[in-house]
């Protein structure tokens, strides 16, 4: 089944949502103050180049406040636009299973209880690292009880590429942790950025193709943000490498939808960050503008998700 629309044509995570439970479903973006393996010397220090001080939760509630007082205050702020939504509650910034078990346990069923009956499950980002085998065990009875989708940072498929942006984990790790996930019917999401450091097209419809092979079931794609008080920001400060136009951007993006297979739903097109935090492109900004123009150039050239897909068996090595 698809989720297409006249106006969207692919899998809208909005679309997804309104046919499974009948309306909006909201994610409420929780800071749980989680820390992250590359970050703490496990596997490397100062975290992925491009990530903000806040774990890439930069829209997430505040840290500072108990996760309770987080989600209420989002929760207002969405019922006021949606009165009718239900919620998912989303641990967002950083390595949201990179503690004891215990703590994740107490963590991820207290977001469950926040609202019980508009509450359809939870969301938890991660990395593919930080998945040890009693976490697995312990999210495949939770996904029995609730909804349970892990997302996973890849970013690109290209591993030259993800050492220089210090990502700390390969595509082998990647793939094991997709299987494990999926050999437990649980839901994967993973998350790409276009226009890393010398990136080409090409490299970016690779990672797709990547995707592709791998049984997933959504995707986010973001462009890449040059923030303040990164690693990249200090990079880019010296190397000024060719940044995405909003063309460029739309362009690519396009193409790899045409290229994604037919089943996967979409949940996001476009980055956003604080405003004050952006340092380049400066078109991200207008995040609606950047996602129309993706559906208004598909629509004029009748093109469709999964238009240019071909399947094809992974290779792990």
């Amino acid at each position: 089944m698809n989720y297409f629309t006249k106006d969207k044509p692919y899998n809208s995570l909005n679309e997804y949502y309104k046919i499974k439970f009948g309306k909006k479903v909201s994610k409420i973006a929780l800071n749980g103050g989680f820390s992250c393996p590359n970050k703490d010397g496990k596997k490397g220090y100062g975290g992925c180049t491009y990530c903000s001080k806040l774990g890439s939760g930069d829209m997430a509630g505040d840290v500072n406040l108990p996760l309770k007082e987080q989600f209420e205050e989002i929760r207002t702020l969405m019922e006021h636009k949606w009165p009718d939504t239900l919620y998912m509650p989303y641990l967002q910034a950083n390595s949201n299973t990179y503690a004891p078990l215990a703590t994740l346990k107490e963590m991820y069923e207290e977001c469950l209880s926040f609202y019980p009956e508009k509450t359809i499950g939870i969301s938890i980002a991660t990395r593919s690292d930080c998945l040890e085998d009693d976490v697995i065990d312990y999210l495949a009875e939770l996904n029995k009880k609730t909804r349970v989708q892990i997302e996973l940072g890849l970013q690109t498929s290209n591993e030259a590429t993800s050492k220089k942006i210090n990502r700390c984990e390969g595509n082998s790790e990647f793939i094991e942790a997709v299987k494990k996930l999926r050999s437990h019917n649980i839901e994967v999401v993973v998350h790409i950025i276009n226009g890393l450091p010398y990136e080409t097209k090409e490299d970016m419809l690779a990672t797709i193709d990547f995707i592709n092979r791998l049984d997933i079931q959504g995707i986010k794609i973001h462009s890449l943000l040059i923030l303040k008080n990164t690693k990249m920001a200090l990079e880019y400060a010296v190397e000024k490498w060719p940044m995405l136009s909003l063309e460029e951007y739309v362009d690519i993006t396009v193409e790899q939808i045409c290229r994604l297979k037919p089943t996967i739903i979409i949940h996001r097109l476009a980055a956003d960050s604080i405003k004050d935090n952006l340092i380049t492109p400066l078109w991200t900004r207008r995040k609606l503008v950047v996602m129309n123009e993706i559906d208004k150039k598909m629509r004029a050239n009748k093109l469709y998700q999964g238009i240019y897909y071909h399947d094809k068996p992974i290779d792990s090595h």
